[in-house]
Parts: C-alpha cells; structure tokens; sequence
C-alpha cells in the first residue's frame, strides 16, 4: 500500500514533468503578478531562461497590450479567465511575435497564482492573410478581364469609325479623327497592360542564377551608379523547370521598383536559397527555390502593404502600379508566390518556385549548378 504522502509526491513529479514536456508555453505568477516558474517552450519563445525571468514582472513582456496588473489581478481576486487574441509581445526591436494567451486562477501552496498559456500565431495568421490576399488578388483580376472586355469592344468600334470618318474629311479636320484613333490606341494598350501577360509560360530546365545575372546586367547598364548591387547566391541549387523570359521579367520588375524608390545610393541584394516544408497558397511543398531580392531603402508606405500587389497600386506619385503586379501573375503562372514584407531600411521581397519531385535516389541538393 502506498501511503498518502507518496502519491502527492508522485502527483507532484508527474505534474512538474508534463510541464516541461508541454508544447504550450506556460507561465505562472505569484500573487505579486512576478513569475516564479516558465517550462522549457516558454523559455524558448521568451528567448530567456527561467534563472533571468525568475521574480520579473509581467510588464516587461506585456507592455502595450491588452493583459496589464489591473486584469491579472482581478483574475486573483474573482477566478474568471480570460484568452486573448492577437497579443503582440515585443521583447526588444529584433524578437517579437503574436500570440493567444489564456489568463486563468491556480492554487499552489494555498495561495493563488496566475496560469498563463501562450501559444505562438503568427504562421497561421500569415498562411491565412496570404490566402486572403491571393484571394482578393483574383477577384481584382476577374474584375479587371471583365471591364477590359467591356471597354475594348467600344474602343475598337470607335476607332474604326475614326478610320472611316477620316477618309470623307478635309486633311484639316483630318487632325481631330487621328487623335480619336491614337488616344484609342493609348485606352488599348493601357488595358492590355492591365490584363498583364496571358500567354502560357515555356517550361524549360534552367539556372536561376543565369537569369538573375541577366537582370543584373540589364539594370547596371540602365541606372549606372545610383545603387550597390550584392549578389548573395546558393551555388549549390538545382536547375529549376521555368520560363527563362517570364521569371526574369517578374525579377526585373521588383529590381526596378527597388531603384525607383529609392532616392540615393542603397544597397540591394540577390539572395536564393533552399526552403523546405513551405505553404503556397494553401498547398504543402516540400522544396523550393527562395529568391529574395532586398533593400536597405526608406520602405513602402503601410498604407499600401496589403494591396501592393493589385494593379494601379503605386507608392510613386509617378508609378503606374503595374510592375509588381504583373511580377505577381508571372510567378503565379509558375505555381509559385510572390510576397513582400517592409518596414523603414528593409523591404524583402520573396520569390518562392516549387521544385519538382526529385527520384528517391537522387538529391536536388547534390545536382551540379554552374553559372
């Protein structure tokens, strides 16, 4: 027979084991609202150890959120939990994340303590706010294939009458239908740039560090010294199935609207390499090529962020909005996902280009790629 005494030992060691096997982050605080034991997950997500955390208060992790002492302590006194959503916990400039944390009352050594459970959100809400954004991307597309139609079908009426017209008229009044026809013209071309490429890609086996040289070159002849240009390549990537013209346009776009933006010398970089276990638009892929091109520049405006990438969407008060997003249908064209993340001195965008599934006995890693 065990006696009382050892099964609340055991309990005891049972209940300190789980807690540090938790996947959760959990935190708990003494009737001061100072934290007195984190498990092994929270000291990962805190990026601190339990000896440093030991005795702090809670403001140094919740400061600007909603859960203050005011909440936490009303918890002690009335046991009602709590969960919130969407709680951004900023250590320091470089280590912050968004987080669920449910608040509730314990008894530990006949006093009450709080509970806190974190669990880490920011990659669902990224795979939820890209697919929303890709989402609303189509409908913008859908809508704009619907309106082309419905205003080049006039425009090409108009224009032949103009043609026609011409012919009766005095070489005088010859001037007035000419313009008919060229600003008829312009409505075309500004609404077939608007559709973007329609065209299928060419898929061939190809270098991706051969295109971004292409680029390189093409963007150096064109804006001379007006920024540094820094090549930071995985030489050991395998050839990837794209169309060489299609993928080096949408690279080009980015690289442009980079130099547009910026209004002295910056740095930009090309970086490529290997991401594993990605989600594209909803979809699992196990290996794909990662392109980044980065800037050091002011940033984009956050009032744009979300809708970067739809047409007529421009930071420039002289921008027409269109590079990025025909970037974006070329790369969807491809299976792949063009994204963007900026804030002032850092703008990143990501070319993501699913692999092909490799034979079980050969590698990607290992193919041979040579500039």
């Amino acid at each position: 027979m065990h006696s009382r005494t050892d099964i609340q030992e055991q309990k005891l060691s049972y209940q300190q084991s789980l807690a540090n096997q938790l996947v959760t982050a959990v935190i708990i605080l003494n009737q001061d609202l100072a934290i007195v034991y984190v498990n092994p997950s929270a000291e990962a997500l805190l990026n601190k150890s339990l000896y440093r955390l030991y005795n702090t208060t809670t403001e140094a992790i919740f400061a600007n959120t909603s859960i203050n002492n005011s909440r936490l302590q009303q918890l002690l006194t009335t046991g009602q939990e709590f969960t919130d959503s969407d709680i951004v916990v900023a250590l320091n400039e470089n280590h912050h994340f968004t987080a669920e944390v449910t608040a509730s009352s314990v008894e530990f050594e006949r006093s009450p303590h709080v509970l806190l459970e974190f669990k880490q959100i920011d990659q669902q809400k990224q795979i939820s706010l890209e697919v929303f954004q890709h989402q609303q991307w189509l409908a913008a597309r859908d809508l704009i294939k619907g309106l082309a139609h419905e205003i080049k079908n006039p425009l090409g009426g108009l224009r032949g009458a103009a043609q026609l017209l011409g012919m009766e008229v005095s070489n005088e009044q010859q001037e007035y239908t000419n313009m008919i026809i060229e600003q008829a013209d312009r409505l075309t071309n500004l609404v077939d740039r608007l559709l973007g490429p329609n065209q299928l890609p060419q898929m061939q086996s190809q270098n991706i560090h051969g295109i971004l040289e292409k680029v390189c070159q093409l963007v150096s002849y064109s804006n001379g010294q007006k920024f540094h240009l820094l090549r930071d390549y995985d030489p050991s990537l395998p050839a990837i199935e794209c169309d060489q013209e299609k993928l080096q346009q949408a690279v080009l776009n980015i690289v442009n609207n980079a130099i547009q933006a910026i209004d002295e010398v910056h740095d930009i970089t090309l970086k490529t390499r290997i991401a594993s276990n990605i989600t594209i638009h909803g979809k699992r892929i196990k290996l794909a090529v990662k392109i980044s091109i980065i800037d050091n520049g002011p940033g984009i405006p956050s009032k744009i962020q979300d809708t970067l990438f739809y047409p007529m969407v421009s930071g420039r008060s002289n921008g027409t909005g269109l590079g990025l997003s025909i970037s974006q249908t070329l790369i969807n064209q491809h299976q792949g996902k063009l994204s963007c993340s900026s804030r002032p001195g850092h703008t990143e965008f990501t070319i993501l280009l699913p692999l092909k599934q490799q034979p079980l006995n050969q590698s990607p890693l290992s193919q041979e790629s040579t500039l």
